[in-house]
């Protein structure tokens, strides 16, 4: 156990018959107890191989004796297996002359052996407790277990007994800032989770300490922006204060709240008689009234929706005829025109006797002399058709005619009423 300046100490006992540690915190004081490793670790065997340093991974497990956890009012950290844990808290006057007794176990992560000492707590009464002006800071750059160092720990009340200038200065508490809501903050910058430090004093606090409390740095503050604070430079060394944070308690001007509990009693239930089962007959219960209620009334919604759907999209629809009346007649005849026409060509197209176009006829391979036959126009693919075809029969194509002089075109259409030519006359 370590010991701490300004009113931050315990005493440490200990007893050969049983291997007991006692300790003697006041009420009101921070109590720190550090479990360090070393001390356990004569407890497990030494490394197989000679000469070697043993730096087991030792783990700790706190428990008040008959119990699963701690009290209420101790804590405990350890932040890696190669670190001392830290037992920590502030005992309050109710817990004064009560003997608490911690157990402590040690895990070698390496053997998984363990090893358990108990650690006995006698808390004692102070006459300071509690000291009537007390104040909450906010240390941005700390971790708890940084903070619960002897040298931290009295580096920070020494800079709070130049700024404050008390008779009696104690550390009353420290909590981790997760403890209070905080996030756990990113590995990137040395960031730090926060804690929060609570001293008393028996001094009103001073002026530096009051000019949080200012309307200039009041507005700072809820503009977040940080606040002037006169004596902040005797911190900003080491600790990087939130003075928004801050928390200035007198507990004179406080007004206590009683709060009336009700007698426990012993524990025993009054006599209420025997107990008297129901009786073996039940009552048949009818859900005929539930059957309406969850099925047939949300059928019969449904129903009523269907013929609603029914109707407007068969008995409200306008119809061909009405659809004829609205339109004009000239619209109506050229529509008809249009369609009649279509037909007309779609039956000409089939009944014409040409020879079929270049890109239906038979296909000459020259490498493999293969001819290819004609594709049908009615089953072949656009994409598929090749952009130049080779015909090698031309049995079916009509010879194209000739343009003749008009004086001969004449002379042989007095002698043939057939000819293939082309008449061409001009003037």
């Amino acid at each position: 156990t370590k010991s701490f300046p300004f009113s931050v100490s315990v005493v440490t006992i200990l007893s050969r018959s049983h291997g007991d540690r006692n300790v003697y915190p006041s009420a009101g004081v921070l109590f720190v107890h550090v479990l360090e490793r070393e001390y356990f670790k004569g407890e497990f065997p030494p490394y197989p191989k000679s000469g070697e340093t043993g730096n087991d991974p030792i783990t700790f497990n706190t428990n008040l004796m008959g119990y699963p956890d701690r009290p209420g009012w101790l804590r405990y950290i350890q932040r890696t297996p190669h670190s001392d844990g830290v037992l920590y808290g502030s005992p309050t006057a109710e817990h004064v002359g009560k003997a608490t007794i911690i157990e402590i176990t040690a895990y070698n992560r390496r053997t998984f052996e363990t090893a358990r000492h108990n650690l006995v707590i006698n808390i004692m009464a102070t006459e300071e407790f509690p000291l009537p002006f007390q104040a909450e800071f906010y240390i941005k750059n700390m971790n708890v277990e940084e903070m619960l160092a002897s040298e931290v720990l009295g580096d920070f009340l020494g800079a709070v007994k130049n700024v404050w200038q008390p008779e009696r200065l104690n550390a009353i508490n420290i909590t981790s800032a997760l403890d209070r809501g905080g996030r756990v903050p990113l590995p990137i910058n040395n960031l730090k989770e926060g804690v929060y430090v609570m001293v008393g004093a028996d001094v009103p606090f001073s002026s530096c300490l009051r000019e949080v409390e200012s309307p200039h740095n009041q507005l700072r503050c809820s503009q977040e922006m940080e606040p002037v604070i006169s004596c902040d430079k005797k911190f900003r060394a080491q600790f990087h204060i939130d003075w928004c944070k801050i928390s200035l308690v007198d507990i004179n001007k406080v007004v206590p709240i009683y709060i009336t509990r009700a007698d426990p009693g012993n524990g025993i239930l009054p006599e209420f008689g025997e107990y008297d089962p129901p009786s073996e007959s039940l009552k048949a219960r009818d859900f005929f009234a539930d059957f309406l209620i969850t099925l047939a009334v949300p059928s019969a919604v449904a129903l009523v929706l269907f013929f609603i759907l029914g109707y407007t999209m068969c008995c409200r629809r306008e119809g061909v005829e009405k659809r004829n009346m609205q339109t004009p007649d000239i619209q109506l005849v050229h529509h008809s025109s249009i369609q009649k026409s279509s037909k007309e060509l779609r039956s000409m197209s089939k009944n014409r006797e040409i020879s079929w176009p270049l890109s239906t006829l038979p296909v000459f391979n020259p490498v493999s002399g293969e001819v290819v036959p004609p594709i049908h126009p009615d089953n072949y693919e656009t994409t598929s058709m090749p952009l130049m075809q080779t015909q090698t029969n031309l049995q079916n194509q009509i010879t194209i005619p000739q343009q003749r002089p008009s004086g001969q075109c004449l002379l042989e259409s007095l002698h043939s009423r057939q000819t293939d030519s082309i008449c061409m006359f001009t003037v």
